[in-house]
């Protein structure tokens, strides 16, 4: 079956817009903010976000930290996927202790990545605050996690698969959902 676009580049550019400036009014402004995206489409998404920040904050000379964050060796299916690549955690200069970290990810379904990276993230320091921004909520949650930014609320059948590609990572920009019983 084909893919069904539910998003386009306009589309994901006014999400990044409205989660930018939702981050800004939450945090009161830029103190102590510091983005990670999780690997893969979690990192260039993080990365247009904290340029989005660093744009509309309107403070000269500050520029938002943004840094990745691997989730891979804390996952809890790698019994059963061995197979995932890691990726290189990268922290501001500044670290993450006493700031309030946002965690950038493409797609929240069951909740699984966030909670490895909450685990990763303890492993490198102790924020303030932890909140999580998404490109797309599609529901399924496994674990008791809510997104505190949503770009858009995508409700799906656990069947489904929710494909995000991001021009910087595949040369194309759109979210698609498909049937996953084509695969």
């Amino acid at each position: 079956m084909a893919a069904r676009a539910v998003l386009q580049q306009a589309d994901i550019q006014r999400a990044l817009t409205r989660i930018a400036h939702e981050i800004l009014e939450q945090n009161r402004g830029t103190e102590g903010l510091v983005l990670l995206g999780i690997p893969t489409r979690g990192v260039e998404l993080a990365e247009r976000i904290g340029s989005l920040l660093t744009e509309f904050a309107g403070e000269p000379g500050w520029t938002c930290p943004v840094g990745s964050l691997d989730v891979t060796m804390y996952r809890d299916d790698l019994a059963r996927n061995p197979v995932r690549s890691t990726a290189p955690t990268r922290l501001p200069a500044e670290g993450i202790d006493g700031r309030t970290v946002v965690l950038v990810d493409d797609v929240l379904y069951s909740g699984r990545t966030i909670r490895a990276a909450l685990d990763a993230l303890a492993d490198h320091g102790r924020p303030a605050a932890v909140r999580l921004a998404v490109l797309v909520d599609r529901g399924h949650r496994e674990l008791p996690i809510r997104p505190d930014y949503v770009g858009k609320n995508l409700p799906s059948a656990a069947s489904e698969r929710v494909n995000v590609r991001l021009t910087g990572t595949d040369g194309v920009e759109a979210v698609t959902i498909e049937d996953g019983a084509a695969e």
